[in-house]
């Protein structure tokens, strides 16, 4: 008994394997829906409307490909249409760049010619051996028609949802980690000759209003360096100072000037920017367009590596660490170009500042432009910023804008004036110049026009 027992442990996997390598399987769990315990509702008069994101582990289960690997997340959707006219789901504003379920599907399909492809001239050299596995390429042919009838059962279909109708299905978007910003537009459908009327007849009547909301989904995978801020802990209710409209401005000027070091005997980086709003409502200002920033652990410190040997984007690097109050940063988020080396960092720390009921947090922003020798990093190597920190610093106050999440901004005093003829210096080494000024943004809880 225990050497059958031996022989299957033996034998087990090693058939597994072998049946791996003759036949291509595909073994979607179209039933799963634990990610749907994350999922928030929001309604209004016209429409309610339900979002939750699965992980990349939750969606190669229910789809039974790693469809996060080719660059692809769905959005699973249910709409209730409780308006009296048909309403249309507006993809574009969900994701300008979704896949449809068969297009999604097609860059996910098992094929053999693709892989040896990656071998370029010398794949050629591979072909005669597909002559002895044709038990692999049937079965992938059946995979792959199985698959596109998978993703297209489970898309969401872009027709109009009737007047008391419920639909829901998946949206395929390009990935984002941490969290996801979802923006669902429902357009009002009218009649043609509705339309062409009030066109020949302006002031005949107007156009009804989409329906606009705005989901902040936390999507598992990666490890965001806030996760382990304790907030009640730094800034425990006893300790709140609320600040009236003339009390405000001495105290954000009274705030650090600038960064330091651990010990906090040296100044960096000016502390050039204030922000005014909840948690939740500055992750869903950002994220939409900024990305979070990992904790530095061996992996992360690995895809930062390769990153920078192949000079690609690493969307969620980590962020090093500044010091104010005595601490780290309590947030890093980032915008990247297409290499590592060029990047917005910006980092914000929580204060027992108040206003109108809202916590204050004074941060730090900067431009990476590329990166430099120096002998102040473990590493020997820094990001080199650029000088002029005034235009990082205006570009999230623009960029805010953009998203509709400013309700007011402003300028109060913080490190001081200095020019390109007499910069100062950051912790390695770096010159900036500035106004001398630190931007005021107070958040709006939710887009506006």
């Amino acid at each position: 008994m225990r050497l059958e027992q031996a022989w299957e442990q033996l034998w087990g996997p090693l058939r597994a394997r072998l049946w791996r390598l003759l036949i291509t399987q595909y073994a979607p769990d179209e039933g799963y829906a634990a990610y749907r315990d994350r999922a928030v509702t929001q309604e209004e008069p016209r429409a309610r409307i339900t979002v939750a994101v699965p992980s990349a582990a939750e969606s190669r289960r229910l789809f039974g490909v790693d469809i996060a690997k080719r660059g692809i997340q769905p959005v699973w959707l249910r709409i209730e249409n409780r308006s009296p006219g048909s309403l249309r789901l507006q993809t574009v504003t969900l994701d300008p760049k979704y896949f449809t379920p068969l297009e999604a599907a097609g860059v996910n399909h098992f094929s053999i010619a693709k892989r040896l492809s990656a071998f370029g001239a010398m794949s050629w050299l591979f072909y005669p051996l597909l002559l002895l596995v044709p038990m692999k390429l049937l079965t992938a042919w059946w995979a792959n028609g199985r698959m596109d009838k998978v993703f297209h059962r489970h898309g969401f279909r872009l027709r109009p949802i009737a007047s008391g109708e419920t639909v829901e299905g998946f949206v395929f978007t390009t990935v984002d980690l941490g969290t996801k910003v979802v923006h669902v537009r429902l357009t009002p459908l009218e009649p043609l000759r509705q339309s062409i009327g009030r066109l020949l007849h302006p002031g005949s009547g107007d156009n009804a209003p989409p329906v606009d909301l705005v989901f902040t989904m936390p999507v598992p995978g990666i490890a965001a360096d806030y996760l382990d801020r304790d907030f009640a802990a730094i800034r425990p209710p006893a300790s709140v100072e609320p600040c009236t409209p003339d009390g405000l401005v001495p105290r954000l000027e009274a705030m650090p000037a600038a960064t330091t070091n651990a010990r906090g005997t040296k100044t960096g980086d000016p502390a050039n920017l204030v922000v005014v709003g909840t948690f939740d409502t500055l992750l869903g200002a950002f994220a939409a367009r900024w990305d979070e920033s990992e904790t530095i652990s061996l992996a992360t410190c690995w895809k930062t590596v390769k990153a920078f040997l192949l000079g690609s984007s690493y969307r969620y690097s980590p962020v090093s660490a500044l010091h104010l109050f005595g601490r780290v940063q309590d947030i890093a988020l980032q915008r990247t170009r297409h290499s590592i080396n060029e990047r917005i960092h910006l980092r914000l720390w929580l204060t027992p500042l108040s206003f109108e009921g809202q916590p204050v947090w004074v941060g730090q922003v900067s431009r990476d432009i590329g990166v430099r020798f120096t002998t102040k990093a473990w590493n020997l190597t820094t990001h080199r910023i650029d000088p002029d920190v005034d235009e990082s610093r205006d570009y999230v106050i623009e960029d805010l804008v953009a998203a509709g999440r400013v309700k007011a901004a402003g300028y109060v005093g913080g490190v001081g004036p200095c020019t390109p003829d007499a910069p100062r210096r950051n912790l390695t080494g770096d010159p900036f110049f500035t106004d001398g000024k630190r931007a005021v943004i107070l958040l709006a809880a939710s887009r506006s026009s």
